[in-house]
């Protein structure tokens, strides 16, 4: 090769043409559905999820569609020798509630001049207390605490 230019040295060797083409396609394979057939959905927590069920529809109107987290206590009154308590809702209205009062989600146990002590009945399957205390305190002496 003494006498090959060196533009030559450096053309890669011609392809050959002995590569079999495929005609044939495979075929495509079903989609797989999950026949549940009486047996539970292995995605879901069989001890539940630890958090409230949220029910659907519409909620009463007045104090009983009222939820803990959502209410403030405006003020505490003395009325007949018992005390009653203020609160607002979502709504900017105001409720006068008594001891002994269903909430959506509570009941008022207790009112004391500094607030409301509600209890709530927990739907957590995992914890072991089945009942909790919230307290709700008047705006302005929350308000101090910060």
């Amino acid at each position: 090769m003494l006498g090959a230019s060196a533009a030559d040295a450096q053309q890669p060797p011609a392809p050959t043409t002995a590569t079999p083409a495929v005609t044939a396609e495979a075929p495509a394979p079903e989609p797989y559905t999950y026949q549940i057939a009486g047996r539970r959905d292995p995605f879901l927590n069989p001890l539940g999820t630890g958090v409230e069920e949220r029910p659907s529809g519409r909620r009463p109107d007045g104090v009983a569609g009222l939820g803990v987290a959502e209410i403030a206590v405006r003020g505490v009154l003395q009325s007949r020798g018992a005390l009653v308590a203020m609160i607002s809702g979502p709504d900017n209205r105001t409720y006068i509630v008594h001891e002994g009062d269903k909430l959506f989600d509570a009941t008022i146990k207790t009112i004391t001049p500094q607030g409301l002590v509600m209890t709530q009945d927990v739907k957590d399957p995992l914890s072991s207390v089945k009942r909790r205390e919230i307290q709700k305190l008047l705006r302005s002496l929350e308000d101090g605490k910060e």
